[in-house]
């Protein structure tokens, strides 16, 4: 199987599923954010080469998944804005971070080469708002000095779902230009004043792909596989920076996971010459009492072995690996959150 069959345009009407099918009962079931998807596929397709279990994972954003795991039909839910910890509370929840990457501005322009724009917080964001409306107005421009801007109308293209991209790319609008957190907010589906809107990081990426002169946002590895045009941006410490694993770890390296309640970290417009500054992590919702304590543990032994012998197909996608002090903390908390119907210890 190959893993670029994941990234086709086809499959943008729907959320995709990674389905490696075995006749045990170990087989695990998991839904929601799309950001992750691309690894969460490889780590899927070898895992079943060396445990023969399965994993099925339907990419239908983070909202999906949140409903998803609340309702009981998922072993796990998956979510790029974490959830707050009263919700874990009431809902009966406990999350963890499982990856961390970088949400990138994409655009179609012609003879812009990938990496060449520059735009700052501020600017992406009035595109967003429909205050900026040509890719040559002086805010654009002023930035470019070199580069030949269309003179055509900017096409914004957003998620039409609820989505943890979204309230990555909401969240660091929101810091960088107060009208937008005014007037829009930072939310995983929010109202968008102006653009059309995609299904998933796949739906954006097809609709970017086709449409001329088009603006939209998606995970890093989309941007790559499809050989998209993308954005440098102004971060925090006032640097240029292009998108890649080293400016996500930079972001990263400030996290302070022990300290936050469950692990809710939000890493944008971080500190730093290096930061990239729409980087976040992904995480992974369970309930704290599993119905079924064997297939609890499943899900636990896929993600372990992720930590453990995932971090280089991470880095091949462009994707920044948890921590070892982080991994630590992580199943240190499995195994005093997760239990069994009688209280004992899933882990």
């Amino acid at each position: 199987m190959r893993l670029n069959k994941f990234f086709t345009s086809a499959a943008a009407a729907a959320g995709l599923a990674i389905s490696f099918s075995s006749a045990i009962a170990a087989d695990i079931t998991g839904a929601g954010a799309t950001f992750p998807y691309p690894i969460y596929a490889k780590w899927a397709e070898e895992y079943k080469k060396v445990s023969g279990n399965g994993l099925n994972y339907q990419s239908i954003g983070s909202g999906g998944g949140i409903k998803q795991i609340k309702a009981k039909t998922v072993d796990f839910g998956a979510s790029d804005m974490p959830l707050k910890a009263e919700e874990l509370q009431t809902e009966g929840l406990m999350q963890f971070p499982a990856i961390m990457g970088g949400v990138v501005p994409v655009v179609n322009l012609e003879g812009v080469a990938p990496g060449q724009l520059k735009l700052t917080g501020q600017v992406l964001a009035d595109i967003y708002l429909g205050k900026i409306t040509k890719w040559n107005a002086p805010e654009i421009a002023s930035l470019n000095a070199g580069v030949k801007l269309p003179t055509q109308d900017i096409t914004v293209v957003h998620r039409a779902d609820g989505s943890g991209t979204s309230f990555l790319f909401t969240d660091y609008l929101s810091k960088a230009n107060p009208d937008f957190k005014a007037k829009v907010g930072s939310s995983t589906a929010v109202k968008w004043p102006v653009g059309v809107g995609g299904k998933g990081n796949e739906g954006v990426a097809a609709n970017v792909q086709r449409i001329k002169n088009s603006i939209g946002y998606v995970e890093y590895a989309y941007a790559k596989k499809n050989k998209m045009g993308y954005t440098q941006l102004k971060n925090h410490d006032g640097q240029f920076v292009q998108p890649d694993d080293d400016t996500f770890k930079a972001a990263a390296a400030n996290a302070d996971w022990a300290k936050t309640p469950g692990f809710a970290v939000i890493l944008t417009d971080q500190p730093g010459k290096s930061s990239w500054p729409i980087t976040g992590a992904s995480f992974i919702l369970m309930h704290k009492t599993q119905a079924d304590a064997a297939k609890g543990k499943e899900v636990l032994k896929f993600f372990d072995w992720a930590y453990k012998n995932g971090g280089s197909m991470a880095a091949d996608l462009d994707y920044v690996a948890m921590p070892a002090a982080v991994v630590k903390l992580v199943e240190d908390t499995w195994k005093t959150q997760l239990k069994d119907g009688s209280g004992k210890a899933v882990w």
